[in-house]
């Protein structure tokens, strides 16, 4: 009875390992040059050393270890980009989801103070929740505006959230907790309290 072992399962020979890891600068370069940071070009490389240890068996040939291994280099660069673009499209969603406008009933209802409190927040925040909140502009277009990121503009937008909403609770009291629909505060009285 024949036994068929798979030679590309079984490990590399330890002439194939040394060349690789003679190698290593170079790859490590290779990397370097097409990836944001070193320490991904690292996590790849060292991904790679992992998969060439698992399926490097059927290679011999040292000299040929070298070329199959950038090949092996290029296509972990392909799943690398793959999936830091999926990853990115599938954060794009969900902040698009996060952030749709208001509906209209509630937009009529939001507390008048909002618009007298926004001075008082950092100027990157009020610009921000002045042009998606009020403006119902896109959060794409607003990024744009801004010279900035989507993903910053959605980190910028819900800590300016949270700090309109740290305003609202000091400025209108319980009115702001239980959700600002019958505002009746002054946010210009002396007590900045709800009437």
């Amino acid at each position: 009875m024949d036994i068929e072992i798979d030679v590309a399962s079984q490990p590399p020979s330890p002439e194939v390992v040394a060349r690789l890891v003679d190698n290593h600068r170079e790859f490590l370069a290779f990397l370097q040059a097409r990836v944001s940071s070193r320490a991904t070009a690292e996590e790849i490389l060292q991904s790679a050393f992992v998969k060439a240890l698992e399926k490097g068996g059927a290679i011999r040939d040292s000299e040929s270890a070298v070329a199959w291994f950038y090949r092996l280099l290029r296509n972990a660069l392909i799943d690398h980009y793959r999936h830091t673009a999926s990853a990115g499209r599938a954060l794009e969603r969900e902040a698009a989801e996060a952030l749709l406008p208001p509906e209209e009933d509630l937009r009529n209802a939001v507390c008048a103070c909002m618009g007298t409190l926004l001075p008082n927040l950092k100027p990157e925040y009020a610009e921000v929740l002045r042009r998606v909140d009020l403006e119902q502009a896109p959060l794409a277009s607003v990024a744009d505006a801004l010279s900035i990121t989507t993903n910053n503009a959605t980190v910028r937008l819900h800590r300016a959230r949270q700090a309109l909403k740290r305003q609202l609770e000091r400025s209108c009291g319980t009115c702001a907790t239980h959700g600002c629909l019958d505002c009746s505060c002054d946010a210009g009285s002396s007590d900045g309290g709800c009437h």
